[in-house]
């Protein structure tokens, strides 16, 4: 299946590796000048980064264990006897993207937020879906095939992989959050052409909620927001990980 990779995405993934690269390069030059240093002196510093480095090691893989343990132990497992045509239709847009091992999808309760989101740990991809935005399935199916269809889109790509692999370049100021709203604009791309029908309804859900997004108009909303795009929503939006919902829109009526 075809589909549009935002053209920032790999430039940023590039700058990605080569900051990475250098910032290994960096370290092993300055462990390479410590060498000729008393090997007394530079042991309490090594085992403090050794240190370090476990705690934010073991902090990551705890958080995605917990994640994990959630997801099994009180969602909802989207499969062949629940939600069966549901899962038909899921297992046809994971072949579409040729994603051999399909994730696990789950349906989550998390108070009336909208959100859904993918998670690697030991190997294998995870999908979850909040209740409230599954719940719009009845209504139009086809906006809950965007949102796990951008799921999918992270598997596809992934994105996951890719930040583990490159986590050194966080060093760099604004690197990450560039390119991880390139990578929003990727997966709505692939979302949108999974299901093309709804898909602009897919993000006004998330703007607006389930019960008044089919009463915004969407033509006022995007123009109210560009006159609202002072300097301090520019200078928020460097920080942010996720495009502005209005861009992300306007990203989608370019298809």
């Amino acid at each position: 299946m075809n589909f549009k990779v935002n053209k920032k995405e790999n430039f940023y993934f590039i700058l990605k590796v080569v900051f990475t690269l250098l910032v290994i390069l960096a370290l092993a030059a300055t462990f390479s000048s410590l060498s000729k240093i008393s090997t007394g002196s530079l042991v309490p510093a090594i085992q403090l980064i050794i240190i370090y480095a476990v705690f934010i090691w073991l902090f990551i893989v705890f958080q995605k264990i917990f994640l994990i343990a959630y997801l099994k132990g009180n969602g909802i497992e989207i499969c062949e006897e629940q939600f069966s045509e549901f899962y038909a239709n899921y297992q046809i847009m994971a072949d579409k993207l040729n994603i051999k091992k399909k994730p696990k999808l789950f349906i989550i309760q998390q108070g009336g937020l909208l959100n859904a989101f993918a998670v690697k740990f030991s190997g294998k991809n995870y999908i979850a879906i909040y209740s409230d935005i599954f719940g719009i399935i009845d209504e139009n199916e086809d906006i809950v095939k965007f949102v796990i269809g951008h799921e999918l889109g992270h598997v596809k790509r992934k994105h996951l992989e890719k930040r583990f692999w490159t986590f050194p370049s966080l060093i760099i100021p604004f690197l990450e959050s560039a390119y991880s709203r390139s990578c929003e604009y990727t997966c709505d791309n692939i979302g949108h052409s999974l299901a093309p029908v709804n898909s602009i309804n897919g993000l006004l859900v998330l703007a607006a909620g389930k019960d008044i997004y089919k009463k915004v108009n969407m033509e006022t909303y995007i123009r109210k927001a560009k006159e609202n795009y002072t300097t301090a929503v520019k200078f928020a939006g460097i920080f942010m990980t996720h495009p502005y919902l209005p861009k992300r829109i306007e990203n989608i009526i370019k298809q």
